[in-house]
C-alpha cells in the first residue's frame, strides 16, 4: 500500500512522527489509529487493521505518541491527557490534508484516550476500541513494585514486557484522575468494542462496562483467545475483517463509477504478508477474501489458492447459467451445486511434444421435478457458461508496468 511519512506537532511543540497508509485506489473515507501504551505505530495489529482498511478505501493515520518510536519529547513527561492532546493535534494535520477522519481506532489505552478524543473531532463517525480499559487508571496495575517509587520520587522505571520504561509522577497522577463515564455516554457516535475474553492486561470486564455505557449504535464483539496485543496474525485479520465491515455502515464508502472498459470495477490483489503469499483480494469496495498457498508451499492456508478462485469462477458461473436457462424455461429446479477440482496432467501438443495440460472436472447436481430431456439439456447449457467458453477459447492477457512515482499516488 502507497504510504506517505511526515511529521506534526505534538502537544508539546515535538515533533510526531506519522504514517499515512493510502488505498491503491480511490480514496472513500480516512480513520485515525492510536497505539497501545509504550507501543508504537508499526506495531503488527496496527499494520494489518491499516492494510485491510486501506483495501477497502479507508485511508489510515497511525502515529507515535510523544517520546515513542520515531516521536521527538520525553516519555516520562507525557500523560493521559497529553495523548489526548496529541490525537487532537493529529486529527487536525488530517483536517489540513483535506482528509479530516470519520473513523477512530483506539487499542489498549490508545482506546481510552480516542474515547475522550473521540466528542472532539467533529468528522468522527464511528469509534473503534481494541481491548480498552474503561478505567484508564488501570495502566497502573502492571507497574507492580515500580509504582511507590514513582510516588515518592517523581519518576521511576518499569518493566513493561520485558522493555524497561521510564514513567513519570504525572503520569500516574493524571491516569488515575481520568474518567470515561460521561465521554462514553455522550459518543454520539456509533461504537464497536473488540476484547478477548482471556486478555490477562485489561481484563474482559472493562469492555462490558464500556459497552453499558454506550448509548446506541453500539456492537460487541469477542476477539475469542487472542491476546492483548493481537500479535497472531490470525487473530489480527480478524479484527481488521470486523472493523471493516461493521464500518462499512457507518461511513460513506461510495465508490466513483468503474473505469471505462472495466464493467465490473477493478479487482485489486495486495500482498498483506511480505513474509508469506497472504493477498488482500478486493473487487471493487464491497467484496473482500483472502488468498493464500497452502502450508505445505509455504502459505499459511488462510485463503483460496490461485486456481481454487479459477475453480470457484467456473462453479459459480456454471449455477448461474444453468439457474439462469431454468428460470426462463419456467422448469421446477429447486436447487444447482457445482464441485469443481483441478489437476494436472500430462498431453501432448500439435506437433506431439509432451506438455502440461490443466483439467478442471466438473461435478454438477441438480434438485427438482426434471425429466431426462431437461436434465441433459441442463448438461448443455453448462458448456455455455460464459467463464467455461473463456477458459476452453483462451483470453488475452494486458500487462504494464506502473512506474514508482505513479504507484505512490495512484
Amino acid at each position: 500500500m502507497p504510504t506517505d511519512r511526515f511529521t506534526f506537532t505534538g502537544h508539546d511543540g515535538h515533533d510526531l512522527a506519522a504514517r499515512l497508509d493510502l488505498p491503491e485506489g480511490p480514496h472513500l473515507a480516512t480513520a485515525l489509529f492510536a497505539h497501545c501504551f509504550t507501543c508504537g505505530k508499526d506495531i503488527a495489529a496496527a499494520r494489518r487493521i491499516a492494510a485491510r482498511l486501506t483495501a477497502e478505501g479507508i485511508a489510515v493515520l497511525r502515529f507515535d505518541f510523544t517520546g515513542l518510536g520515531h516521536s521527538k519529547g520525553e516519555f516520562q513527561n507525557t500523560s493521559f491527557t497529553s495523548n489526548v492532546d496529541d490525537l487532537l493535534r493529529a486529527a487536525e494535520a488530517l483536517s489540513a490534508r483535506g482528509m479530516a477522519p470519520t473513523l477512530l481506532i483506539g487499542h489498549s489505552l490508545g482506546g481510552a484516550a480516542m474515547l475522550k478524543a473521540a466528542g472532539l473531532i467533529a468528522s468522527a463517525r464511528a469509534v473503534v476500541t481494541i481491548g480498552a480499559p474503561f478505567d484508564p487508571g488501570h495502566v497502573t496495575h502492571n507497574f507492580g513494585d515500580a509504582l511507590t517509587e514513582i510516588r515518592r520520587d517523581g519518576s521511576g522505571e518499569v518493566d513493561l514486557g520485558g522493555r524497561p520504561v521510564r514513567i513519570g509522577r504525572g503520569f500516574v497522577e493524571d491516569v488515575e484522575g481520568a474518567a470515561l463515564a460521561e465521554d462514553i455516554a455522550g459518543l454520539g457516535r456509533a461504537l464497536l468494542v473488540l476484547h478477548a475474553p482471556r486478555d490477562s492486561v485489561v481484563g474482559i470486564d472493562n469492555a462490558t462496562r464500556i459497552f453499558t455505557a454506550a448509548k446506541h449504535p453500539k456492537s460487541f464483539v469477542t476477539l475469542d483467545d487472542a491476546d492483548h496485543l493481537i500479535s497472531r496474525p490470525a487473530d489480527a485479520e480478524y479484527a481488521a475483517g470486523v472493523i471493516a465491515a461493521w464500518a462499512a455502515r457507518y461511513l460513506d464508502l461510495r465508490p466513483p463509477a468503474p473505469p471505462p472498459g472495466a464493467p465490473e470495477g477493478v479487482t485489486r490483489v495486495s500482498e498483506a504478508d511480505a513474509n508469506g503469499f497472504l493477498q488482500d483480494v478486493m473487487a471493487g469496495p464491497l467484496h473482500h477474501v483472502l488468498a493464500d498457498e497452502p502450508k505445505s508451499y509455504g502459505g499459511t492456508g488462510r485463503g483460496l489458492t490461485p486456481y481454487q478462485f479459477l475453480a470457484a469462477g467456473l462453479g459459480a458461473c456454471t449455477s448461474m447459467t444453468i439457474r439462469m436457462y431454468a428460470r426462463h424455461k419456467g422448469w421446477r429446479l429447486r436447487h444447482v451445486s457445482v464441485d469443481v477440482t483441478h489437476d494436472r496432467v500430462h498431453g501432448q501438443d500439435a506437433r506431439g511434444h509432451h506438455t502440461p495440460l490443466e483439467t478442471f472436472r466438473r461435478v454438477i447436481r441438480i434438485e427438482g421435478d426434471l425429466d431426462e430431456a431437461q436434465r441433459a439439456r441442463i448438461l448443455q447449457i453448462a458448456d455455455k457458461c460464459p467463464v467455461h467458453r473463456t477458459m476452453e477459447a483462451g483470453a488475452q492477457v494486458v500487462t504494464e508496468l506502473v512506474p514508482t512515482e505513479e504507484a505512490a499516488t495512484t
